[in-house]
């Protein structure tokens, strides 16, 4: 039996309009795909979001829902369009118009892993990539949709947090330039998902907590807050990027000796956040 694609954890009562999601903290690496995959499961691992649905365990507490990916990224990236097939890795697909992701290998079904790494050693089936996105990437999403739709009829507003973790070496640029290393970055489309309302308060708790922030560089959201985002609807989506060197050793993929006490400044940051989203939240969007 396929294992569930996600979790989902919702609150005793729901207290705000805020959606917390992790979609890409997935460890669920099963002995097929093991079978299939030329890399070996740490190597794997190296496009997962580790240990951020952990970091996420009390937001339920906060009286909002928790949705959490249990498919790998290397399986299935749920940050992708249904539609975004590779051909260099699927039977049977025509080129089309160019796509960055996919050139790179990171579509829905990606081909590599961090680094460029091939994944397969050779083609699959497009019934293969097609029982994935029935398997995994739509029951998440219907999920997603409906705890946003919810969440809007419940309190007139709904704010997607899409959690996620980058790279150390992500800022290395940034600090080269000498500039401030920033450890969070907030994605927003350049104001095209949220409105400015809910973005200043989301950048203005993590920096009263002592984080450094970014918008938009490098990483601006991707499909979820690009399809999820819809202020003048009042539906409202970020993508959350967290520097993996404040709580994990990225090289050994294991919590570092930070992860307890940045879980709990981090369990702050989302209790502010899950503020935003109670009844008073203007209902006029900008």
């Amino acid at each position: 039996m396929r294992p569930a694609p996600y979790q989902l954890t919702m609150p005793e009562r729901r207290l705000t309009g805020v959606v917390f999601a992790s979609p890409h903290s997935g460890r669920d690496y099963s002995a097929s795909f093991l079978r299939e995959t030329i890399l070996d499961p740490r190597t794997l691992r190296s496009s997962e979001d580790a240990f951020v649905d952990d970091l996420l365990e009390g937001v339920p507490r906060l009286g909002a829902p928790l949705i959490v990916a249990r498919a790998p990224r290397a399986y299935i990236d749920l940050n992708r369009a249904a539609d975004e097939l590779d051909p260099a890795l699927i039977e049977g697909l025509r080129v089309s118009a160019h796509n960055p992701r996919i050139a790179s290998g990171l579509g829905v079904v990606p081909r590599v892993v961090a680094g460029g790494r091939a994944i397969y050693r050779g083609k699959m089936p497009l019934s293969e990539a097609e029982g994935r996105i029935e398997a995994c990437w739509r029951p998440y999403h219907t999920c997603l949709r409906e705890l946003m739709d919810s969440a809007q009829a419940i309190f007139g507003q709904a704010i997607l947090l899409d959690m996620h973790s980058m790279p150390h070496e992500a800022m290395d640029a940034v600090a080269v330039s000498g500039g401030r290393r920033p450890e969070i970055v907030l994605g927003d489309r350049f104001g095209a998902t949220a409105s400015s309302h809910v973005i200043d308060r989301v950048e203005a708790a993590f920096e009263a907590a002592g984080l450094r922030t970014m918008r938009n560089a490098p990483f601006a959201g991707a499909y979820i807050a690009q399809t999820y985002g819809r202020p003048s609807r009042g539906m409202h989506a970020i993508q959350i990027e967290m520097d993996r060197a404040l709580y994990m050793n990225e090289h050994e993929i294991r919590p570092n000796g930070n992860f307890l006490g940045f879980r709990r400044v981090l369990t702050g940051i989302l209790a502010q956040i899950a503020d935003i989203g109670r009844q008073d939240l203007p209902l006029a969007a900008e």
